[in-house]
């Protein structure tokens, strides 16, 4: 290290370090000036990709940093002019930014697959130190000094360089599990002979199972001893059977909701005042969209636990009854033939099963009828098709001049009264 800060002085104290600097600024400076001109253009024009938000963002990413791109140009350019002009040992700040800036672009570009901006720049910046450390040939140099920052805990020595190493490892492979797993996952969701609970059973066993491997293999590529783990997965076990006993509960209850088949994604149900359909099976919980658009994140407990009605778990066929009354003066059979016509000419009403009509009592003031109806699509609403089947019955029944009846109230108004009473003495 003192070799290497008496050679930074030695160079330093050459002229020709400082031209090298001043072209270094001059170049970044050129071409920060042409960004500001030509980068909203070329952002305008990249933004024409539809469909592909991936690749957008990588080339927007890509746009925002053409400054760099002309500035590795231009320092390109004049580094190949000052070989032609000089000894190359007076370029070696040039090669250095040349080398710098490259890395920089490549890596902050290709960071941006990651959607979280923030671990996007902290991976890209961690990166780059790795990098710029193998460029300025100081990575054994900087070894060394993390290894030397250790504590000794009995037999065991952890140094700085130790935990940096571990982390890096478990969180490399840790990902690339993750990326596996969703990428199976893809593929087990795409066979289309496997029922919609066993996909997401299966592809989340294959992430599980993939993700513990890579834990362990991440514990045995640092040297760490699985065997020394055994009390500690015991402690692990008390703390999910006491701390974590909800957190358990839901997960088994999933387990057993994916195998049993009892729910799966695209069911209407109602559980509670809830009443949607599912989009989603999680380990520790169910997305449930109802129709005004809120999600609501249902634990898997409760669907074991509670009630829940499933108008999709056999068949997507659901019955509907709207209840009406007519006027004494209608005829009943007229009355239920128009109602049955007029729930046919409903779009979502099915045909197939067709609507029936039926006279179901002597009301106090009308004729009451129950109309039943079958739909295949309960996920697109029940209120709104009775809603549809109430209106076609109010056109059809005024066109066909039946009248619905509606309470009638009379209001009976006495004058006073003159009461006298009978303790006051008789008038004379």
């Amino acid at each position: 290290m003192l070799a290497l800060i008496e050679d930074g002085k030695i160079y330093f104290a050459q002229p020709w370090t400082y031209y090298q600097i001043a072209i270094v600024a001059g170049c970044y400076l050129v071409a920060w000036l042409i960004s500001l001109k030509v980068e909203p253009w070329l952002e305008d024009r990249a933004r024409a990709i539809k469909g592909k938000p991936g690749l957008l963002r990588v080339i927007i990413a890509f746009m925002r940093r053409i400054n760099w791109v002309f500035f590795l140009a231009f320092l390109a350019i004049a580094r190949l002019i000052l070989l032609e002009m000089t000894w190359p040992s007076r370029t070696y700040l040039l090669a250095l930014a040349l080398a710098l800036g490259s890395a920089w672009l490549a890596i902050a570009v290709s960071s941006r697959i990651i959607h979280n901006k923030t671990l996007a720049r902290l991976i890209a910046f961690s990166i780059f130190i790795y990098v710029a450390l193998g460029i300025l040939d100081l990575r054994p140099e900087m070894a060394g000094f993390l290894d030397r920052l250790a504590l000794q805990v009995g037999d065991l020595r952890i140094s700085a360089l130790f935990v940096l190493r571990t982390a890096v490892v478990t969180v490399g492979l840790l990902w690339l599990a993750n990326l596996l797993g969703t990428f199976l996952d893809a593929r087990i969701a795409a066979i289309g002979d496997l029922s919609p609970s066993f996909k997401v059973l299966a592809g989340k066993m294959v992430k599980i199972a993939l993700i513990v491997v890579a834990g362990m293999m991440a514990l045995s590529s640092t040297g760490i001893d699985l065997t020394a783990l055994t009390v500690f997965s015991g402690a692990v076990g008390v703390g999910l059977g006491f701390g974590l006993q909800k957190v358990v509960s839901n997960f088994i209850s999933g387990v057993i909701i994916l195998m049993d088949r009892s729910i799966k994604p695209g069911d209407t149900i109602t559980l509670g005042e809830t009443f949607g359909w599912i989009r989603e099976l999680r380990a520790r919980f169910v997305s449930v969209i109802t129709r005004d658009g809120r999600e609501y994140l249902i634990p898997n407990e409760d669907f074991i636990t509670q009630r829940v009605v499933n108008w999709s778990f056999s068949d997507k066929l659901v019955r509907l009854d709207v209840d009406f009354g007519v006027s004494y003066d209608s005829d009943p059979h007229e009355v239920s033939r128009l109602a049955i016509a007029a729930a046919g000419s409903v779009e979502r009403v099915l045909t197939d099963r067709a609507p029936v009509c039926w006279m179901t009592a002597f009301g106090a003031s009308s004729l009451d009828f129950r109309l039943r109806f079958w739909i295949s699509d309960p996920q697109a609403g029940l209120t709104n098709v009775r809603g549809k089947v109430l209106l076609a019955l109010w056109d059809s029944f005024k066109e066909n001049g039946i009248s619905i009846p509606f309470p009638h109230r009379e209001i009976v108004l006495r004058s006073p009264v003159e009461v006298v009473s009978r303790d006051a003495p008789d008038a004379e």
